[in-house]
């Protein structure tokens, strides 16, 4: 299809969920308890479950996230100085309470791993990190993705790093530098949405390498539009999520 004809479904696209023809009055991240936005208790909040969020129900993982906020024997796993003053199990079971890890080991030894670099390189301020690079997009992620990938486990992945940061500017008082030049976050439902729009091929959805295409796809599609890419993420997902309901 040509990148007219694309552009064309994206407007149409865009305008049903701007509309709410596509759901998402309610989105995953909603579930939180309101925390102010600018503390680091609101911080850890979207970021620590947000390292688990893959090949799961989204909705799901922030109910669990909240739940195990509101209660006093197990929201002591968002704070990182405290994840690290405890044990293992101390913290599995936090954890596994309310599904927020629905694989006991591995999810626990994620977390851990993350309050321990939060603790080790900012002193615990997960904020320090943004400071430290300047509020720049491109900075942080190749601060994450690349120069300490292994001490950010799946945060540093293609689709949640840059989600995590499209969540953090939307739910905490974070301005970041360059916010557009944040890609889509190519999880399971952009993928699929972007095969339906004909930006990737058959073969291409085939490959270990769709990720990456498809971001690379829509960096060319919407350079020079009103669009960023990561403006493009959520009507895509809920167009995916509920069906791909005909665009009009």
């Amino acid at each position: 299809m040509e990148r007219r004809e694309i552009l064309k479904q994206v407007e149409k696209l865009v305008d049903m969920y701007q509309k709410g023809l596509l759901g998402g009055e309610v989105m995953p991240e909603d579930s939180n308890p309101h925390l102010p936005k600018e503390s680091l208790a609101n911080y850890n909040y979207y970021t620590l479950p947000m390292a688990l969020n893959y090949q799961r129900n989204s909705y799901k993982l922030w109910e669990s996230a909240n739940q195990t906020w509101q209660d006093t024997e197990t929201n002591f796993v968002f704070d990182t100085k405290k994840v690290s003053k405890s044990s293992f199990e101390q913290v599995q079971h936090a954890l596994v309470k309310y599904k927020v890890a629905l694989q006991p080991n591995k999810q626990t030894e994620i977390w851990i791993k993350l309050c321990d670099t939060i603790n080790e390189l900012f002193d615990g301020d997960i904020r320090k990190i943004f400071a430290n690079n300047d509020y720049d997009v491109n900075r942080i992620r190749t601060y994450i993705q690349k120069e300490h990938k292994a001490q950010f486990p799946y945060l540093s992945g293609n689709k949640i790093c840059n989600y995590w940061l499209y969540v953090l500017y939307q739910y905490t008082d974070m301005q970041f530098k360059n916010i557009g030049d944040l890609t889509v976050a190519p999880d399971t439902h952009v993928v699929k949405a972007s095969h339906r729009l004909g930006l990737i091929t058959d073969k291409e959805l085939e490959t270990s390498q769709v990720q990456l295409i498809v971001i690379e796809r829509w960096n060319q599609l919407l350079q020079g539009t009103k669009y960023y890419p990561i403006d493009i993420h959520t009507p895509m997902w809920l167009w995916s999520r509920n069906g791909f309901r005909e665009l009009q």
